[in-house]
């Protein structure tokens, strides 16, 4: 990295991409169970689906810093365990196999065969494994395939041959499958086009007659070389392969995918052919032909040959395809086809992979939108839907046949189970705080058609509220406590009031308890109620301690003119502390009573808080005591006996406590580590680590988590100790299940003062809290996932949010190319020809909209985040064909500053090559605060105007390479200054004061000044680059932040002295006159920060994430990513990480094999910026690794996990 940068960020992810490119399904812990494991973008994540809960869980999710192309598995014969292939950008095979002890994923092998990047003819494109696991083809588009033969040596390790080469000049390559042919030598399949003879051919008369050729590759194992074996000529719009199985349980061969047909094809066996079924409809155009887009094929159990594939249609129709098997005399199967048979089955949506699980169970992994997971209600084969079979159809595609259709319908062979939430593709996304909370949430659009939804993503863990009921008064402590030290769930609920307890039984239902039967006092407050010993329960309140056993009460009374003011208990052990600030210590004896140990402890100034650690298991007694006082001080006193009460440790701090916890919590390190967690009057959370011997309090780390006094619980989640932390909203402090590092995230429920453990028969693991006079009992289910996310359906593919300025709402314009827009929709189902099955129109976010070539459907809407009902208030559809490209709220300085809603369309516009007739600026006012538009007019302009926004109480347009603005006129908008400036086409603007910033579609970042004495636009300043913009953001008056179509951020800034000259007065005289440096401007802007990102950033924005944090650039992705930028403040800070980084990219390289700094500098080198993601890999190496990295630095270990932890918890989540 070049040093010498003077600006530095650290890349962190908040949300990894939730695209998922492709699935599959196998055994890759060793055991029966069945996994799925997801290739998106660079990451690869191992599911494990729950048929019991009918859940997806994730269990692992690695980062491997480069492109997964194709990811395969194979299994060695006889072996129970799948082994993952992966084929990356990196140019080299990595074999790579899960090890469920440690939860990671281990390297194997690791062989290089070519350059790096995704290019034509490197292979990794294809990736096909013998179904037998002797061998793997691993392909590129164009011309080379490279055969590796797997096997085991004498130590039954995996072992990986040298590449046999099967290259072919001037052929390129559309599928790659493996033939299943049983225990034979095994054979590829490819689907090629030779594209040599079109290339000679300058007439272009070649190109029409191309043929795509099925082609099989056979692997002689006994002469270890790969044959051309056999190659035929199938239908010229085939695109895809499927395995059909061999050997015993099938004839073998493949079927061939292509426009309206899927045919059966093997080298000794005839074809056969079935078109795929048109959708019947009064809205469905019945000479469009569908193409099939994913499919799988499954065996059922238990008879050979019983096997049948699922393959869906671009419309998402999910069609099953059979065959039909030839038999002998005694009725078996004899492995030759006798017919192909396809039919209607279920509609989801489009998927990229889908997996049929053994236990009944549909994954389909969504090309957009959310993930589904179905189980199968039946396989469709009694049902009233019609079979077509290859008998009435020809086998050349070409040749005449009469089309069939179905009627579309609801769900009935599968049942959605549960739905994965997924943002890809985001389109757009913003900052801002709706809520009222204390950290903004971020707001986002994403999906495409009818499938489409708002967003609101919250920094939070989801909560399931049980019980919320009201009480007689206002109490200001709750408990729970078994009566037994053997029972399995609490029997009480104690709540202190002001000068009463209240003891109330849990049951069915809850009910209040005698005095008599419960042993309490109820006139006096509780301060603690903890099950002591076998069968005891103790009870502290301000004037003594109520010792409870079976039904007899022994009472300690305190001390004369003092009272209880503190206490804390465990099951063997009792500690309080007196108004005098003494403290008084109980232990259990062995004969089940209380016995006080014989000195008081007297301490400084008043106890504000005590905690006791629960007592280790196979031990006596915790041997630590934390003891918070008002002089800012927390002391740890010694229980062991023969040191009781002396004082280990002390530690000073920046406000008064208000709670203490000690708790034994899993680490990073593998084990577990004692931590006394702190809570201050200030709101600050502090966890210190609490040496076990010595009682040293090491390693603080700190969180601000409101403005109220913090007070802690010991709660249990998933069976994991935890701290709940209540300020102004609840915390909870908790080790990471896939990370394992500490994360303190705040729960999306209300505010409580008050909490404790609640386990009952209905609930077996939940929390028990007050706050005014309302009792609420809740739980907590997932601890992975810290985002929530809430969502609203939108009617089209969303392109742009903007938020009205002063009301929390937020308008969305959508649009759908190729689709029948709703009064063409109503029209045709109108028509008298409808038929009446036919005029029923189907739910398009299951069926998709009816589509229809160069017809545009869009629309306006008006989103309210908040409401709980219909998140859509209002909708306003666009006719005439037109298309809303751009949106922006603008104040007119001329209209008193009011606020008007613009929006940019092109009408008839074709993508590409890039086509319209005319484009529009609509002028829109809103009513009743925002919750309705009002139409005022629309302006004719010569281009859609691809981006808007807000200038001077005027409009700025960017309408084709123009700038222009405009004023609001009473029948249209009003032309006041334009200039040409973009050579290609404006796709973002930017202002601040009298600067414009331009972004091109193609030529990067132009800085534009405006000029008010002669009213001109002038550039004074461009880019070196052509960036692809896709969006930009002002980081400050000079530097802007942006990213383009390769997956690029960077920040540009302008030269100071240039920046200067272009604001001062009257120097329009000389841009105007200023020489064109290079074919542009006369000034060029310098590159301050660049950075791969690995995904297509949508949007960029300066804000901050949580309370009291600095402002970092948080950007999305189109694979649904979320990430932030966070600048560093020292130089002392970058050094360490820099240093941190280099260490990493050795001690722990990517997975796949690709360079990590190549990586991340994929097309300029990385600059400015430092790899969050592979710093935070830290805690997931082993021991000895971190103790080397640690030892370099010349830090400790802890030291170098509290830095990474505090810059996230700092400035993101």
């Amino acid at each position: 990295m070049a040093t010498t940068s003077n600006m530095f960020m650290y890349s962190l992810t908040i949300q990894p991409p939730t695209t998922i490119t492709q699935a599959l399904l196998g055994q890759f812990s060793g055991t029966r169970e069945q996994q799925i494991i997801t290739a998106s973008g660079s990451r690869l994540t191992l599911l494990q689906p729950d048929p019991k809960l009918g859940k997806v869980l994730t269990i692992l999710s690695h980062d491997i810093f480069g492109i997964i192309r194709a990811i395969s598995l194979f299994r060695l014969a006889g072996s129970h365990k799948d082994y993952i292939i992966l084929a990356t950008d990196s140019g080299r095979i990595a074999i790579i196999e899960y090890n469920p002890k440690l939860n990671k994923f281990s390297r194997i092998h690791l062989e290089t065969f070519g350059k790096s990047g995704v290019r034509r003819v490197i292979p990794g494109q294809y990736l096909a494994a013998d179904p037998r696991g002797r061998a793997c083809l691993i392909a590129s588009l164009e011309k080379n395939k490279l055969v590796y033969v797997l096997n085991r040596n004498s130590q039954a390790e995996l072992t990986i041959s040298s590449p046999l080469e099967a290259h072919k000049h001037g052929v390129l390559v559309l599928s790659l499958v493996a033939l299943d042919v049983g225990y034979a030598n095994p054979v590829f399949a490819a689907l090629e086009i030779d594209y040599s003879e079109a290339d000679q051919d300058p007439t272009g008369e070649a190109r029409e007659e191309v043929e795509t050729q099925l082609v099989y590759y056979e692997l002689d194992l006994g002469l270890n070389h790969v044959v051309r074996k056999w190659s035929d000529t199938v239908d010229p719009t085939a695109s895809m392969l499927f395995q059909v199985p061999g050997g015993n349980d099938g004839p073998s061969g493949v079927l061939v995918c292509g426009e309206e047909s899927v045919t059966y094809r093997h080298s000794n066996q005839e074809a056969f052919r079935v078109p795929v079924p048109r959708r019947r409809g009064a809205t469905e155009d019945p000479q469009r032909k569908r193409m099939i887009v994913a499919g799988v094929m499954h065996k059922l159990k238990g008879s050979a040959g019983a096997f049948f594939f699922l393959l869906q249609s671009e419309d998402g129709d999910l069609f099953k395809v059979t065959l039909d098997m030839a038999e002998d005399a005694e009725g078996n199967p004899t492995g030759e086809v006798k017919r192909l048979k396809i039919k209607y089955f279920d509609t989801i949506p489009v998927a990229t992979s889908l997996c049929i699980l053994k236990s009944g169970f549909l994954f389909a992994a969504s090309e957009f939108g959310n993930h589904m997971f179905y189980q199968f209600e039946k396989l469709g084969d009694d049902d009233e839907e019609l079979e077509f079979n290859s008998d009435d159809f020809p086998t050349d595609a070409r040749a005449a046949y009469t089309p069939v259709y179905f009627h579309p319908r609801p769900l009935e062979n599968l049942a959605l189970v549960e739905s994965m939430d997924s943002m890809s593709p985001m389109v757009d996304c913003k900052v801002a705080n709706l809520t009222g909370e204390d950290a903004p949430q971020i707001y986002s659009v994403c999906g495409n058609g009818a499938r489409s939804t708002f967003r609101m993503l919250k920094h939070g863990l989801e909560v399931s509220e049980i019980v919320a009921s009201e009480l007689p008064g206002t109490p200001s402590g709750v408990w729970t406590t078994k009566l037994t030290k053997y029972d399995e769930f609490d029997a009480y609920i104690v709540l202190s009031f002001t000068n009463a307890t209240l003891v109330l039984r849990i049951g069915e239902t809850v009910e209040e308890v005698t005095p008599s039967d419960s042993g309490f006092l109820t006139g006096v407050p509780t301060l603690a109620v903890q099950q002591l010993g076998e069968e005891g329960v103790i009870q502290v309140h301000p004037k003594g301690i109520r010792h409870i056993v079976r039904g007899r009460v022994n009472e300690w009374p305190s001390p004369q003119h003092r009272s209880i003011v503190a206490a804390t208990a465990n099951e063997n052990q009792v500690v309080i502390a007196l108004s005098s600030g003494e403290i008084v210590y109980f232990e259990m004896d062995a004969d089940g009573s209380l016995a006080e140990y014989d000195e008081k402890k007297e301490m400084s100034g008043t106890v504000t808080c005590l905690s006791l650690g629960v007592v280790p298991e196979g031990l006596k007694r915790s041997s630590f005591l934390a003891v918070g006082c008002d002089d800012c001080t927390v002391r740890i006193l010694s229980l062991d006996p023969e040191t009781t009460l002396e004082m280990k440790s002390i530690q000073a701090l920046t406000a008064a406590p208000s709670a203490l916890s000690i708790m034994a919590m899993e680490d990073s390190f593998g084990g577990t580590t004692l931590y006394l967690h702190i809570g201050l009057h200030s709101g600050v959370y502090l966890r210190t680590v609490l040496d076990e011997i010595t009682g040293e309090l090491t390693d603080t780390r700190q969180k601000f988590l409101g403005p109220k006094p913090t007070r802690l619980f010991r709660v249990l989640v998933q069976n994991q100790p935890c701290v709940l932390a209540l300020n102004s909203r609840p915390w909870l402090g908790y080790t990471d299940p896939l990370t394992k590092g500490f994360m303190m995230t705040p729960l999306s429920y209300t505010e409580l003062d008050f909490s404790w453990n609640f386990s009952s028969e209905q609930c077996q693991e939940g929390m028990v809290g007050i706050h005014a006079n309302y009792l609420r009992i809740f739980n907590i289910e997932k601890l992975g996932d810290n985002l929530i996310q809430k969502s609203i359906p939108l009617t089209y593919t969303p392109k742009k949010l903007v938020k009205h300025p002063d009301q929390p709402y937020f308008y969305t314009i959508e649009s759908d190319n190729n689709t029948l827009p709703p009064e063409l929709r109503a029209q045709l189902l109108a028509q008298p020809s409808a038929v009446n099955g036919d005029a029923t129109l189907l739910p398009p976010d299951e069926f998709g909209y009816p589509r229809a070539k160069g017809r545009w459907s869009s629309c306006i809407s008006i989103v309210d985040p908040l409401s709980e009902e219909n998140g859509v208030l209002h909708r306003i559809d666009l006719d005439n064909n037109e298309a809303a490209v751009s949106v922006a709220v603008v104040p007119f300085a001329s209209q008193d500053n009011e606020h008007f809603l613009i929006v940019g369309t092109g009408k008839d516009m074709v993508l590409n090559p890039r086509q319209f007739t005319e484009g529009y600026i609509h002028v829109y006012r809103f009513h009743e605060d925002g919750r309705e538009l009002e139409f005022i007019h629309k302006t004719k302009v010569e281009e859609p105007p691809m981006a808007l926004i807000p200038f001077q109480g005027r409009l700025l347009a960017g309408v084709g390479k123009v700038i222009r603005i405009y004023d609001l006129g009473l029948r249209q908008l009003l032309r006041k200054s334009q200039a040409d400036i973009a050579p290609t086409l404006i796709v973002s603007l930017q202002t601040q004061g009298n600067r414009i910033i331009v972004g091109d579609v193609q030529q990067g970042l132009t800085y534009v000044v405006y000029k008010q004495e002669s009213n001109k636009l002038l550039a004074f300043a461009d880019d070196t680059v052509n960036r692809w913009t896709t969006c930009t953001a002002m980081v400050d008056y000079e530097s802007v932040a942006g990213g383009d179509r390769f997956g690029n951020l960077w920040i540009l800034r302008c030269p100071e002295k240039a920046s200067a000259e272009s604001d001062e007065p009257g120097s329009e005289i000389q841009l105007i006159h200023a020489r064109d440096y290079l074919h542009g401007a006369p000034n060029r802007t310098s590159l301050m920060v660049h950075f791969f990102a690995q995904d297509l950033p949508t949007s960029i924005c300066k804000t901050n994430l949580v309370v009291g944090g600095q402002d970092v650039l948080l950007w999305s992705g189109i694979q649904g990513t979320v990430g932030v930028l966070i600048p560093f403040v020292s130089r002392e800070d970058v050094d360490f990480f820099q240093n941190l980084e280099n260490h990493m990219r050795s001690e722990d390289p990517p997975l796949a094999g690709r360079d990590h700094l190549i990586y991340r500098g994929y097309y300029t080198p990385v600059k400015g910026v430092i790899d969050g993601d592979l710093c935070e890999r830290f805690s997931l190496l082993p021991n000895d690794k971190k103790q080397t990295i640690a030892g370099e630095l010349d830090r400790s270990v802890r030291e170098i996990e509290r830095k990474i932890s505090d810059v996230r918890t700092r400035s993101a989540f």
